[in-house]
């Protein structure tokens, strides 16, 4: 798989988000687990109209987000960031800057999650949490292609846990995506597009810092063209006590994916229950995913779950 990543690394970004669409499409002929989570994720979230006409997107979508790994993690900062060609709010992050706030960017699992905080690093220190992948090879790419002079990852135990604080006390960055499905003991069962979810809470318990958020994601263009990263504050304030604020951020997520809804990744399954973990508060428990295979259906491909931070 190396000598493959590195072969496609060398492709232009057209060409990537091309072959990607058409890896989208192979991946939903020929995964039932696949094509049931995606088509039940957004009638869900968006309804039976509104989910046909974002379908045929959502699967070509979802192509691109494994094939554009290649060309962000291995190339050159400077060359991975320059596909960011708009940027939409950059006057928020300065103003935090000259506070000498933390920041923490939350970023779902929409449009191209993992240029955001290559883009940022070129400009100031970020941390993002990272939980390393059951695949070697994998692990030998992200550490490559995700480490930067600027960009620090984070273990995702408790020493990590500090790193984030420690950072966000220093008046840098963390950035994280909140939707992300938690192992068992590190979330809760709260709220997304109505039905219940284990939700991580470490994202509200980060927002408890005084860190100024933002809630962000980088939207593709068409054929190609590049990235428009966009930077917003939340529509409403993150408050109350961890819970609390972490339905916050759930509606924060939901308000962005119906911003952009054909990017967002919904054939990742964010309603699991994850082995050990309570039923849900309705009492309709969820298949716990054990089977690797299982694992890699229910997703374009692995390596959008490993990659999460």
């Amino acid at each position: 798989m190396i000598p493959l990543f590195r072969f496609l690394s060398r492709l232009p970004l057209p060409w990537l988000h091309a072959l990607g669409s058409l890896l989208g499409w192979l991946t939903w002929l020929a995964s039932p687990t696949y094509r049931r989570h995606l088509q039940q994720n957004l009638v869900l979230a968006l309804g039976e109209h509104e989910a046909t006409r974002v379908r045929a997107q959502a699967i070509a979508e979802a192509g691109k987000t494994a094939l554009e790994l290649p060309a962000i993690w291995l190339q050159p900062l400077p060359v991975a960031a320059a596909h960011v060609v708009q940027v939409s709010g950059w006057e928020l992050v300065e103003a935090a800057r000259r506070e000498g706030k933390g920041i923490l960017f939350l970023t779902p699992h929409l449009g191209c999650f993992e240029i955001t905080a290559q883009y940022y690093s070129q400009t100031a220190p970020i941390t993002v949490l990272y939980r390393p992948p059951k695949q070697s090879w994998l692990q030998r790419m992200i550490l490559e292609g995700r480490q930067r002079a600027q960009l620090k990852l984070a273990a995702a135990d408790l020493s990590g846990v500090r790193a984030l604080i420690k950072a966000l006390k220093r008046g840098e960055a963390v950035g994280m995506l909140p939707d992300q499905a938690p192992k068992v003991g590190e979330g809760r069962w709260l709220d997304f597009f109505g039905r219940p979810a284990y939700t991580m809470t470490l994202a509200a318990r980060l927002s408890e810092t005084g860190a100024r958020i933002f809630v962000v994601y980088a939207e593709r263009l068409p054929k190609g063209a590049g990235y428009h990263f966009r930077i917003g504050e939340p529509a409403a304030p993150i408050e109350g006590d961890t819970v609390a604020r972490a339905q916050c951020i759930n509606r924060e997520i939901e308000r962005l994916i119906r911003e952009c809804p054909g990017q967002y990744l919904w054939g990742y399954n964010r309603y699991k229950r994850p082995s050990g973990a309570e039923a849900p508060p309705d009492g309709k428990a969820q298949e716990v995913q054990r089977a690797a295979g299982d694992e890699a259906t229910a997703r374009v491909a692995p390596v959008h779950a490993e990659v999460s931070a």
